[in-house]
């Protein structure tokens, strides 16, 4: 998978078809135990391919193949690992995994609405069965436009493993009703929703509730965790910086990444501060105008073709007049100068924040940094970074043309959003740099 653009702009990508009303795309999908007493999950793709993750982080896509059965390619490479797959009749619920059986794992299941202010909200609660209480994950999107009743695999590997789960459609997505928007406080709101409506649900099932809160959702879970009360927040490959800071911090590392000094950046820096007002104007004809002058002063640079940024990599690649009719209405309600610390500042809720040490889409150094200060002035986070990963923490390999290629999640990440969102702590060792350190468990 190529540099994902998760953090602010993945609504851009054309959304995928829906799966909920299609049985015979979706008569595969779900969580098998295998007789290795693993749990391997299957999930849509693009197009009829299927997706297997499972909990040790690996991953692969499925294709059909012409003498039956489906082939697996290792993470999001395309690299055939050898994997076959076959599905029994849907009735049956059986599967072969790399020559090794399954069975699909049941669980309790509740679709609902949530009714806010005439916007109907679709979500599913997912629950182990049995009648034990269970933590109750909560899960915040990022700024996708992908239907997360559809795609989102944890509402099934988090089950597997004894954790609850509600997942919802945002608004102005899936099968939610609404305008698309951006605007975090809106968004939280609609997750508080979701949180309570979890609980009805969930009864005396629940023993702890919480948000995990992906990319964009890391604005998002701490302010819905200050409106109304939980018990823990996850939040992974998130931000505590602006949005504006987010795309002028990747746009340095655009340049440090390929050797060059201070001086270049400030270069660097002059065409994402126009590119960025100019989103901001709505391209107003002044605005439209400063940038193009600007980039036109350094368009040809040798630098200048490395200059990405998050929000300045469409300003570059697209007219004015595509922008305002692609670009802004996928921006809309966002809050470009956003201050997140504040909020950080007034948590009192056990927070784990996991980031990839090497995201170029939200780099880490100013988040890390901010929530360390935060963590020593006693505030209860904890902080995560995983060796070699980028943004959706996931592991890569890079071409021959420098592009990346994402291979799986690393060993260690799933476990420790279950430990957290189980007990509010981590113990043991996850494969990442964790501060403070884990603690031992009672």
């Amino acid at each position: 998978m190529l540099l994902p653009l998760l953090v602010l702009i993945a609504p851009l990508l054309v959304p995928r078809p829906s799966y909920a009303d299609d049985p015979t795309k979706n008569c595969h999908i779900g969580a098998y135990r295998l007789t290795d007493h693993t749990v391997v999950d299957i999930a849509p793709s693009d197009d009829d391919a299927l997706r297997w993750r499972r909990f040790d982080g690996t991953s692969g896509a499925l294709t059909k193949a012409a003498a039956g059965g489906w082939l697996s390619s290792t993470g999001w490479t395309g690299r055939p690992d050898g994997k076959v797959v076959r599905f029994a009749d849907c009735a049956t619920g059986d599967i072969s995994f790399a020559g090794i059986t399954g069975h699909k794992i049941d669980f309790l299941v509740r679709e609902t609405s949530i009714d806010r202010d005439g916007v109907k909200l679709a979500g599913r609660l997912v629950l182990p069965t049995g009648r034990d209480p269970v933590p109750l994950v909560i899960l915040v999107h990022g700024s996708e436009s992908d239907s997360a009743l559809d795609f989102y695999a944890l509402q099934r590997m988090l089950p597997a493993a004894g954790i609850g789960v509600f997942v919802y459609d945002k608004r102005g997505t899936g099968a939610s009703t609404g305008t698309f928007t951006m605007n975090f406080g809106v968004l939280a709101d609609d997750a508080v929703a979701a949180m309570q409506a979890a609980r009805r649900l969930a009864g005396e099932r629940i023993s702890r509730v919480g948000y995990y809160g992906t990319s964009q959702g890391g604005w998002i879970a701490p302010l819905a965790a200050l409106r109304a009360k939980v018990d823990f927040v996850i939040v992974g490959f998130g931000l505590a910086v602006s949005p504006i800071e987010e795309d002028q911090e990747e746009a340095a590392l655009d340049m440090k990444l390929r050797g060059y000094g201070p001086e270049t950046a400030a270069k660097a820096l002059e065409i994402t501060v126009a590119a960025e007002a100019m989103l901001q104007a709505g391209c107003s004809p002044e605005t439209v105008g400063q940038f193009q002058s600007i980039r036109g002063k350094y368009q040809d640079e040798p630098w200048f073709k490395y200059l990405h940024g998050n929000v300045t990599r469409f300003a570059l690649s697209m007219p004015p007049e595509k922008l305002k009719a692609e670009v802004l209405p996928m921006l809309a309600g966002v809050e470009w100068n956003y201050d997140p610390m504040p909020v950080l500042r007034e948590q009192t809720t056990p927070q784990l924040w996991i980031l990839g040490e090497d995201d170029l889409e939200a780099p880490i150094a100013e988040t890390a940094s901010r929530l360390h200060r935060l963590a020593a002035e006693g505030r209860p986070f904890t902080v995560a970074v995983f060796p070699h990963t980028e943004h959706g923490i996931f592991e890569f390999e890079t071409d021959t043309e420098g592009n990346r290629l994402d291979t799986r999640n690393p060993d260690g990440f799933f476990t420790m959003i279950h430990d957290f969102a189980a007990h509010g702590r981590l113990s043991g060792h996850y494969g990442a740099k964790v501060a403070p350190p884990p603690t031992s468990m009672p």
